[in-house]
């Protein structure tokens, strides 16, 4: 382990390489930064760095760059992360506060992030197997036509289109959506298939047809992968961004929805809503990217998670307080909804 003043070295120059991009000397170091040493101390603990592999010489007669290995201990040692400024999270909140639906949430959610960590932002949907059933409703369009709205309890509200085998009164599918919801209301979404089963036998005859065509599109609902759907935004941030593994890889992976599922899989951990960051060679899929995440949900239930996806020369402490920061209000959001 560094002692603190191989640390603080450390530090001053993970700093100043994301500030400039440019490789730190040690002149530079002592002139820009309160090391209270000389030049020659720093230039003997930046050689004890480089030996123990916490920074590298990219070419001769440069300055010294971080590592991953660098970089992991610079975030690991962060004494706090930059907290947002009181206009800011006023500016998030009111932003997020606006959205109209669960759908809203997300897209204002992954161009918020994009915004403010100007990184890759990127959103998971949370997961129907996760929800509880909050209310369906059964809203008559035609005699033999009703529109299914299921809602859970993250706020997702799942819309189909049912075509019934006969004609059905408004006052049969008012008696049909009461007894839906007796049964489902609060109940987990996998536990569904089972509640309904025996249904259609506990109702007169004469709605068992209308209410079994009813439940078959209700469960072929449930069982499509809307969990597995992301969303990112702020691809133009790479533009400037530099990878060791290439633009075009990075591209590709964003185009790749499961690439993105591990990527955020990776980065769930024992403590779903812990942050995690994950630098450079510790992506097994994406190396020389940095990936910072976080759980997101409706009190504890951790539903789904969001991050940035940036280049290794990451400003973290900024980075790391927005994804936190946006994580806790969309939380919120979806607790109060």
């Amino acid at each position: 382990m560094l002692d603190d003043r191989k640390l603080a070295v450390l530090r001053a120059i993970v700093e100043d390489y994301v500030s400039t991009n440019e490789p730190v000397g040690s002149k530079a170091l002592a002139e820009r930064h309160n090391l209270k040493v000389s030049p020659a101390t720093v230039r003997n603990d930046m050689a004890a760095l480089e030996e123990d592999g916490y920074i590298t010489q990219p070419h001769t007669s440069a300055g010294r760059v971080p590592t991953d290995k660098g970089y992991r201990l610079f975030v690991d040692r962060l004494s706090q992360v930059k907290p947002l400024s009181g206009a800011e999270r006023r500016a998030i909140e009111t932003f997020l506060a606006g959205a109209v639906d669960l759908d809203d949430v997300v897209t204002r959610t992954v161009r918020l992030l994009a915004q403010l960590t100007r990184q890759v932002a990127v959103v998971q949907y949370p997961t129907l197997t996760r929800s509880t059933v909050r209310h369906v409703e059964l809203v008559p369009l035609t005699d033999r036509r009703v529109m299914l709205v299921l809602i859970t309890n993250t706020g997702r509200v799942e819309q189909r289109v049912v075509e019934l085998p006969e004609v059905v009164e408004e006052t049969r599918i008012a008696h049909l959506r009461a007894v839906l919801n007796a049964c489902l209301d609060g109940c987990g979404l996998s536990a569904v298939p089972d509640l309904v089963a025996d249904l259609p036998e506990r109702l007169p005859a004469e709605d068992r047809p209308a209410v079994a065509t009813i439940l078959s599109v209700l469960l072929e609902t449930l069982v499509e992968r809307h969990d597995e759907k992301i969303v990112f935004a702020g691809a133009a941030n790479l533009a400037g961004a530099d990878f060791t593994t290439g633009l075009r890889a990075v591209l590709e992976a964003l185009e790749e929805q499961v690439v993105l599922m591990r990527l955020l899989g990776e980065t769930s951990g024992d403590t779903p809503s812990a942050l995690t960051v994950r630098i450079g060679s510790e992506n097994p899929y994406l190396h020389g990217t940095s990936i910072v995440a976080t759980g997101y949900g409706s009190g504890d239930n951790q539903l789904a998670r969001l991050g940035v996806l940036g280049p290794t020369r990451m400003d973290y402490p900024v980075t790391m307080g927005a994804v936190r920061a946006v994580a806790r209000y969309v939380s919120q959001i979806l607790a109060a909804s």
